[in-house]
């Protein structure tokens, strides 16, 4: 049986896939910091799937030597993995000049940094294993710049800056790397972002429409599967990046008049 590592597995995007991949005949180990969320998630895997191997780590991955140990224990348990997926983030979705330089820290430390300690962790045993998929989720706005989203933006555009180079430094080492430019996706931590968002960004945000986590989630396994190195579900989010040169400018130039009508409303 081959095994699976998954951070953020404790919910939304990361729990659905762990599942898929479990329904797919892989043990998977899901790294998060809540226990009490992970002994859940555990459970409704366990309830579509009784007999699927399901190990729990309860970690920051953005503390480098605390994701090592996590993901050396998970192999110690299960075996080198045949798929790692980092999917662990977090979103304070405020302006520059209204969010404080703590809170870009903290995004860049679970977002960038948890994605670089995960793989730094997973890549030798893979290789050493004959290779496997590293996926990185990112976002929709590690494409392009987005109102509200100085902080989170630019940790995704890291994600995807490290995905770009491991893509070519990997290949010829077995491993697939594949980054996911998610859309919004209905889970408990976009439930909580849309409570926090300015009508600015929401009304930037809410154009590119709301998936389900299993969606994305199939989009991801699909893809990965494929060995294509990039996902970007739904039709807004492609066009985005596959004519980013183009609509990229466009998208600024809108943004900039929904930013410009509504502050004439005040």
């Amino acid at each position: 049986m081959t095994q699976a590592l998954i951070t953020g597995g404790s919910s939304g995007i990361g729990l659905a896939v762990a599942g898929r991949l479990v329904r797919d005949g892989n043990a998977v180990s899901l790294f998060a910091r809540d226990t009490g969320k992970l002994a859940a998630a555990r459970e409704r895997i366990l309830a579509v799937a009784p007999s699927a191997r399901v190990l729990t780590y309860s970690v920051d991955v953005g503390h480098h030597d605390a994701c090592v140990d996590a993901v050396r224990r998970a192999i110690d348990a299960g075996g080198p993995p045949s798929w790692a997926i980092a999917c662990a983030g977090i979103v304070r979705p405020y302006r520059f000049l209204d969010q404080t330089f703590a809170a870009h820290q903290e995004q860049m430390q679970t977002n960038y940094f948890g994605s670089l300690n995960f793989a730094h962790a997973v890549v030798p045993p893979m290789i050493a294993n004959g290779g496997g998929r590293l996926v990185f989720v990112a976002s929709a706005a590690a494409i392009c710049g987005i109102y509200g989203y100085s902080g989170y933006g630019a940790s995704k555009f890291a994600v995807r800056g490290l995905a770009e180079s491991l893509r070519v430094e990997l290949r010829p080492e077995g491993i697939a790397v594949t980054v996911v430019y998610a859309p919004d996706t209905d889970t408990p931590q976009l439930a909580a972002e849309r409570a926090e968002r300015s009508a600015i960004t929401a009304r930037i945000a809410d154009a590119g429409g709301l998936w389900q986590a299993q969606e994305v989630a199939d989009a991801i396994v699909r893809g990965a599967l494929r060995g294509k190195f990039v996902v970007a579900p739904g039709l807004p989010v492609r066009l985005l990046h596959l004519l980013q040169g183009v609509v990229a400018p466009v998208f600024r130039l809108r943004q900039d008049r929904i930013i410009a009508s509504m502050a004439s409303r005040r």
